[in-house]
């Protein structure tokens, strides 16, 4: 493990422990057992140590789901368009819901409202899913799966309305509720007879 990965781990345990707000460059300096000096011949800042755990855990969660880069256009052979949104969807939760991002996600969720640093993590994120949620519907359209005037904008609803969904399952998680497990299944269906092609059924292209 490089001395970089030791820095974002230590940071996100204390993090975890204390509150991300709470926690100061001296703090992780003494978790590790070195210099405060030390910590900035690797990062600038507690800031440049977040952004840095965030593309960390997320290449991590990748790795750990074998989640490579995509080919749409393959992605969506096969598959009527309930099936490769159902998936792709499913993907980005299992994605996001792997143990150390989850618990920096919570972390961030609770600090963005007052921390720029934070809310900038959140909205990068957010402009992921929705390019690739664009990429995917331009895949879908190709194949005659969808047929909407304005993909993009097609593609900005969807992605914005299942962000909102998954927060919402986080939500009730916290209380100790499960959202209801058709809620999400039924808006992909709602979507797709509302705005599927005339193929969007057939499973060979």
């Amino acid at each position: 493990m490089t001395k970089k990965e030791q820095i974002i781990l230590a940071t996100l345990e204390l993090a975890s422990q204390n509150g991300l707000g709470a926690v100061s460059m001296g703090q992780i300096a003494d978790r590790l057992g070195i210099r405060k000096p030390s910590l900035y011949n690797h990062f600038e800042s507690k800031e440049a140590i977040i952004a840095a755990m965030y593309e960390y855990l997320r290449e991590r969660s990748k790795e750990g789901l074998s989640l490579g880069s995509t080919d749409y256009g393959e992605l969506v052979k096969g598959r009527t368009a309930k099936e490769a949104l159902l998936g792709a969807v499913e993907s980005y939760r299992q994605l996001n819901a792997q143990p150390e991002l989850l618990s920096f996600y919570r972390l961030i969720y609770s600090q963005r409202a007052i921390d720029p640093a934070a809310a900038a993590i959140m909205r990068e994120e957010t402009r992921k899913m929705i390019g690739a949620t664009k990429s995917l519907f331009y895949a879908l359209q190709v194949h005659g799966k969808l047929r909407v005037r304005d993909i993009d904008a097609a593609a900005l609803s969807f992605a914005m309305t299942v962000h909102s969904m998954l927060d919402y399952s986080l939500d009730c998680a916290a209380c100790g509720e499960r959202m209801p497990e058709d809620m999400l299944e039924g808006y992909v269906e709602w979507f797709c007879n509302e705005f599927g092609g005339a193929e969007n059924e057939k499973k060979t292209d």
